[in-house]
């Protein structure tokens, strides 16, 4: 009877132990979250020109990094903003507009670029893992990146060009 009470017991304390660190680990993910202060989730994705953009650690050039969609009303009315902005500061920033393809049409994605005449990479985010993994929850959702990859600055919501400019010096 000893025995079994022992056992009993041993079995407990392994089943409390393994859900002790599973709930810790569950909390370092949760505090992994793309924020700033963080560093900016690594990917890989194909941009609308064939070319593969990757976000991850230390880059030449601080980085915004755009999440839109072409149904998106707010996104419409960003758009001229953020090729402005590009268009002046191409040289010191680098900026992608990660277009949710799993939340959006292939074809209408590249009618918005076309419309809106978008003169940076657009990376499309076809399975929607990149937009998991920066947990985006709206459109358009931008992040700006320093050169060490840390996220510096984030925005739920629409930027207007004043707003953008001042993050964009703020990066350099």
């Amino acid at each position: 009877m000893k025995k079994w009470g022992f056992l009993f017991v041993f079995v407990l304390l392994v089943g409390f132990t393994v859900y002790t660190n599973m709930n810790k680990s569950m909390a370092v993910v949760a505090e992994q979250k793309p924020t700033v202060g963080y560093s900016a989730p690594h990917f890989s994705l194909v941009g609308l020109d064939g070319q593969t953009y990757k976000v991850g650690g230390k880059r030449e050039k601080p980085l915004v990094i755009n999440f839109w969609a072409s149904w998106c009303g707010p996104c419409k009315e960003e758009a001229p903003d953020l090729a402005k902005m590009y268009n002046k500061y191409k040289g010191q920033v680098d900026f992608y507009a990660v277009n949710s393809t799993s939340n959006d049409q292939l074809a209408d994605a590249k009618k918005f670029v076309e419309t809106f005449n978008l003169p940076f990479p657009i990376p499309m985010d076809e399975k929607g893992e990149v937009s998991k993994q920066y947990q985006i929850m709206a459109f358009p959702t931008t992040f700006f990146v320093d050169k060490n990859g840390m996220i510096v600055h984030q925005v739920l919501g629409m930027l207007d060009e004043e707003e953008l400019e001042k993050q964009l010096k703020k990066l350099l």
